[in-house]
């Protein structure tokens, strides 16, 4: 029976597995790279290099294999975020929740890239990281300081999260499958 229940699984996978393709944004040290670490091995580790430039992996959950785009946050690095965007299942855009000075610079850059003709309609994930640190903003605070509620053309959903705590790490996983495409 086993056998059997492996081909079955097999068989459903060639005409049923989903797939996506997304981008991690955000400004440096937000923790997109710790994001990636976490959805994809359940683990944190406190010594992240900067990613320069651009890390693509793939993870496969359950019968669905997000192909994840992390791209470097540095300002000089922003300029290729609309090109990683396009055609993608989704844009998760990550916030340090716990570092107030940049939020506003957070929010334009997010608007910014938002407004390109090329992503209308993309939906988006706004992650607001660090909440295990003292001072992080509060959910309805991000909100507002990202001005989420302005970008009306396009899906758009917060969570509040830790990477390093593993802090509503599922719920997005269950987010990110929701929105993937089937494939046939």
């Amino acid at each position: 029976m086993g056998l059997w229940d492996a081909f079955l699984n097999w068989l459903r996978s060639l005409f049923f597995t989903q797939e996506m393709e997304l981008s991690l944004i955000g400004l440096q040290n937000a923790g997109k790279t710790s994001l990636v670490n976490v959805i994809a091995t359940g683990g944190f580790n406190e010594d992240m290099i900067p990613t320069v430039g651009f890390n693509m992996r793939k993870v496969t959950k359950g019968n669905v294999t997000i192909k994840l785009w992390d791209l470097g946050g540095q300002p000089r690095f922003r300029s290729m975020w609309e090109r990683y965007c396009r055609g993608v299942s989704a844009i998760v855009y990550v916030v340090d929740a716990s570092d107030r000075e940049n939020v506003a610079i957070s929010r334009d850059e997010l608007h910014d890239l938002l407004g390109k003709p090329s992503l209308a309609g993309v939906p988006v994930l706004v992650l607001g990281n660090k909440i295990d640190k003292p001072d992080h903003l509060s959910k309805q605070a991000l909100i507002d300081q990202m001005s989420l509620q302005s970008l009306a053309d396009r899906e758009v959903s917060c969570y509040m999260i830790s990477c390093k705590n593993s802090t509503n790490i599922e719920v997005v996983i269950e987010w990110l499958v929701k929105h993937s495409k089937t494939k046939s």
